[in-house]
């Protein structure tokens, strides 16, 4: 696959949670798809990885899901992306930036994903 091949598969992903629409998510992740969120949860298989989604569905909206970058490495068939995410749960807004580590199989489905959190708003200490 293309650098731009691996680019896509990852925008699609993201914006299923935008539209709020996973109809096609089989056709991006492997049947035994590792998943690690961020702030701890894990997920293993497709069929966890749908009960997931319903359940976010059910009580989150995301607002937004934007790249800023992507980092190759194609000798493992991973993409690392920097993101900024917003998302809102009842009343309450959040948001923060991350990274996720993206594995892919040589047939371009996605086989793990690894993500991690930052604070969205950053403070200079020292100025």
């Amino acid at each position: 696959m293309k650098k731009s091949d691996y680019e896509l598969v990852i925008s699609h992903y993201f914006q299923m949670w935008i539209k709020r629409d996973f109809s096609h998510l089989d056709k991006l992740f492997t049947a035994d798809i590792y998943y690690s969120e961020c702030y701890g949860p894990e997920y293993v298989g497709l069929s966890e990885i749908y009960h997931w989604i319903d359940d976010m569905l059910a009580k989150q909206t995301v607002l937004a899901w934007e790249i800023k970058q992507f980092i190759h490495e194609p000798s493992t068939n991973t993409v690392v992306v920097e993101w900024y995410f917003k998302e809102q749960q009842k009343l309450d807004v959040n948001d923060f930036n991350g990274v996720s580590i993206i594995k892919f199989t040589p047939e371009g489905k996605i086989c793990v994903i690894k993500e991690f959190e930052s604070k969205s708003e950053h403070v200079a200490p020292f100025h």
